[in-house]
């Protein structure tokens, strides 16, 4: 390396769960759709500073943290008939390597653990960027979306409608807005 080449580094990050937010979204009735977020949540990520492919992800969630602003709503959410937090406390996503689409937009790939069950799936990450805050602690930014189908999950509960259709939607949207810390 001559010297006015830079090194990379290892950038190594943790969730910061004061300014992060994990949420969802899926159709109620066909007609609207119901809300929700999980409060209790903690990861990591790892990549170096020039090559995000390689960047390492887990992630996971505390599923009876789960909040829809409707407490006989969240009790069926915990129950057998959809995520069973008496016998999978935990949701846990594993990223292996992030694909560049354009300057900020990412292809994140890994596997997601719902119920015992892994599947991977595959994230959009638009990474916001690194700031050091006013305390001088160095943060990263990224929101990530995606879609899963909670079926393929064993979250097979549904009721169907007199007028057609059915009360709860199969497909559900994920919005997260993750800060990490770097250490």
């Amino acid at each position: 390396m001559n010297a006015t080449a830079t090194a990379t580094k290892l950038v190594h990050g943790v969730i910061d769960p004061a300014h992060s937010r994990v949420q969802f979204k899926v159709k109620h009735l066909m007609i609207s759709n119901v809300l929700g977020s999980f409060k209790e949540f903690e990861g990591e990520a790892s990549m170096t500073d020039e090559d995000y492919s390689t960047a390492k992800v887990k992630f996971s969630i505390n599923v009876a943290s789960i909040d829809t602003e409707a407490p006989d709503r969240d009790a069926h959410l915990k129950s057998a008939d959809f995520f069973d937090v008496e016998n999978y406390p935990k949701m846990v996503f594993e990223g292996q390597g992030m694909k560049q689409k354009d300057e900020d937009n990412f292809e994140l790939k890994g596997d997601l653990t719902i119920k015992g069950i892994t599947k991977p799936v595959t994230l959009n990450a638009e990474f916001g960027g690194f700031m050091t805050d006013p305390w001088g602690n160095k943060k990263a930014g990224f929101s990530v979306t995606g879609e899963i189908n909670r079926k393929e999950w064993g979250m097979n509960w549904n009721a169907a409608l007199e007028a057609g259709g059915v009360l709860v939607g199969e497909k559900v949207k994920l919005i997260c807005d993750i800060q990490f810390a770097i250490k």
